[in-house]
């Protein structure tokens, strides 16, 4: 490659790595000759002379991929144009084979670790607190000092219960998950500072059939009945839309219905399509898979959590005179 650009090997390569003294043209020119004939950078030399491997471990206890997929995702998109592979490493919840993958992501000399998990409130069964490599962790729980990424549950649940009033819900009603969930107190917090103590936080299991239930319960309880729901997940969501429809209580028109996750295959299957809250968990993803690389290459990163802001999708759940996509 060199030879064809009319430069020395030494020339090219600092050309090509965006280093050394040189006139652009020049740089330009190795660039331009390099991208007409296929070259590519021999990776292993590339990791001698910098010392590093160019790949980033990615550990999860979320063998189902609900959170870690769309994490995933984003780490990808963020790491790609920087030459850096991903490799996934699922461990359930089995400190023996967490311990076995983060053991086998040194010695591949990875050049850092993205933790991530399906809960915001527990930490990944494996001490990953004193690594000689870059930690950054990514809808799990951190260690002290580290850098940790999640979603704005708070600001997320906000998000929802302010539409509800905005277009003219009064009676909104919460039916989530179990309450020892962080994210789920943190929801019904925000719930709470909206909506007031008017109707009901009903604590639940993460599931259709609870959602189901919840509304059972709701309309054998006298008086006005709730005239708009915010659901602790799509899954929920779901299973209150299909028994409101049995008792022939449609919506949106008479109660109007937000889930929280976008989670595409329920919310786009409900019948009307469901109003969701987003996580933006591709955008944490990104915003991880950026810091561990600032981490690896050196650059100092300020500690602590960072909460990116969750998304309002709307859909026809909700109904209302007002509307957004």
């Amino acid at each position: 490659m060199a030879s064809a650009a009319g430069v020395s090997i030494s020339t090219a390569s600092k050309a090509l790595n965006d280093t050394g003294r040189m006139g652009a043209e020049t740089r330009e020119r190795v660039k331009r000759i390099a991208s007409e004939i296929g070259y590519r950078p021999n990776a292993l030399a590339r990791g001698l002379l910098s010392k590093r491997s160019f790949t980033i471990g990615l550990l999860t206890n979320d063998t189902y991929g609900r959170f870690t997929l769309p994490v995933m995702a984003g780490i990808s998109d963020a790491l790609v144009d920087h030459g850096v592979s991903v490799f996934l490493c699922a461990i359930e919840d089995d400190p023996a084979l967490a311990q076995t993958h983060v053991d086998a992501m040194l010695d591949k000399q990875v050049d850092g670790i993205i933790a991530t998990g399906k809960r915001l409130d527990r930490r990944l069964p494996v001490d990953l607190s004193n690594l000689h490599v870059p930690v950054v962790y990514a809808f799990t729980e951190g260690t002290q000092n580290s850098v940790t990424f999640r979603s704005d549950d708070e600001q997320g649940a906000k998000l929802a219960v302010e539409w509800l009033a905005k277009i003219g819900r009064r009676r909104i009603a919460h039916i989530t998950g179990p309450e020892e969930f962080f994210s789920v107190r943190e929801r019904a917090g925000a719930y709470h500072e909206v909506a007031g103590y008017r109707e009901p936080v009903l604590y639940g299991v993460w599931s259709e059939s609870w959602g189901h239930e919840a509304i059972e319960q709701l309309w054998k309880r006298p008086g006005e009945k709730p005239d708009a729901l915010f659901c602790g997940n799509d899954q929920i969501a779901r299973g209150a839309v299909d028994a409101l429809r049995e008792r022939g209580i449609k919506v949106p028109q008479d109660v109007s219905v937000i889930g929280f996750d976008n989670w595409e295959i329920v919310a786009a299957q409900t019948r009307p399509p469901l109003t969701t809250v987003d996580m933006e968990l591709k955008e944490l993803g990104r915003q991880a898979g950026l810091t561990v690389l600032e981490l690896a290459e050196g650059r100092p990163v300020e500690p602590g959590v960072r909460k990116l802001p969750c998304r309002l999708v709307v859909r026809q759940s909700c109904g209302g005179k007002t509307s957004r996509e």
